[in-house]
């Protein structure tokens, strides 16, 4: 064999090794990703809230979709948002849209304790009245227990910043029913 063949051959050889390596550690990769996206997810529940109020002259829409990820069985961190529009017939038109950040707690599996902040934008027209429409962000951070069973939670919250001057909600203490899939 001469020389000119004998690299022909073995460049050949050390191309087709070089693929096989290449491509092996690539299925690797690809299965310890496909693996690792499958555990995040798993972690994940999605859940949250829809909210209708009517009466006469009066319309009250919330949605309030939301997602945690379990650490394990006593610890979950999450993310919310919210969308409020109200409507008192010849009064005003409010909408509330904004954001949280949402820690539970599982002591015992019966039990969830709850820290929420929660920024919302609070839009307010008053019918007949430019002038006294209102803008402002509100800050919201709720102190919550609630009894679970299975993925539902009904238990209530406190928000500790309540500011009375700034009438998004009437009351610091509210109940709350928390679901997640």
């Amino acid at each position: 064999m001469r020389k000119s063949s004998f690299m022909r051959i073995s460049k050949s050889i050390s191309l087709i090794i070089f693929l096989f390596v290449c491509n092996n550690l690539q299925a690797q990769n690809q299965s310890y990703s496909t693996n690792s996206k499958s555990d995040f997810w798993r972690n994940v529940q999605f859940g949250g809230g829809l909210g209708l109020g009517f009466g006469s002259g009066y319309t009250d829409i919330s949605i309030t979709p939301s997602a945690i990820y379990n650490f394990d069985q006593y610890f979950s961190l999450g993310l919310g948002a919210q969308y409020t529009y109200i409507k008192q017939k010849n009064n005003y038109a409010s909408n509330l849209y904004g954001g949280s950040i949402i820690g539970l707690f599982n002591p015992i599996n019966e039990i969830q304790l709850s820290v929420e902040l929660e920024e919302l934008r609070v839009n307010i027209n008053l019918d007949g009245s430019n002038s006294n429409s209102q803008d402002f962000w509100n800050t919201g951070l709720f102190l919550g227990a609630g009894y679970r069973s299975g993925n539902v939670t009904i238990g209530a919250r406190y928000n500790v910043l309540q500011d009375d001057s700034k009438n998004v909600y009437s009351d610091a203490f509210m109940p709350f029913v928390r679901v997640y899939f």
